[in-house]
């Protein structure tokens, strides 16, 4: 399973609705569902990023459109990045050579 860490920004439209931004959480994780990634965690933050989400999923290709879906909606943009757990590393490392 692949792990990514989104760092979001609220857009404008999203700080305009702010007061809904736990419901849209919740939405968010279900949306996840549909795609077959799963939200392993979900923060909101204080300083450069507004919320931090951890995502797994299966595959490169449904986090990306996941991922896509969400900032369609208006009230995010996200820098995702990928995550390697030390065994995974381990075995990038081992290709090396």
């Amino acid at each position: 399973m692949a792990t990514f860490i989104a760092l979001t920004r609220l857009t404008d439209q999203g700080m305009r609705a702010i007061k809904d931004t736990t419901q849209r959480a919740q939405s968010v994780r279900a949306l996840a569902g549909k795609f077959g990634v799963k939200v392993k965690d979900l923060y909101w933050t204080l300083g450069q990023y507004d919320i931090v989400v951890v995502i797994e999923s299966d595959d490169e290709l449904s986090a990306t459109a996941f991922a896509v879906s969400i900032s369609a909606a208006g009230n995010t943009r996200s820098e995702t990045l990928r995550a390697f757990t030390s065994e995974e590393m381990g075995t990038v490392l081992a290709r090396m050579g």
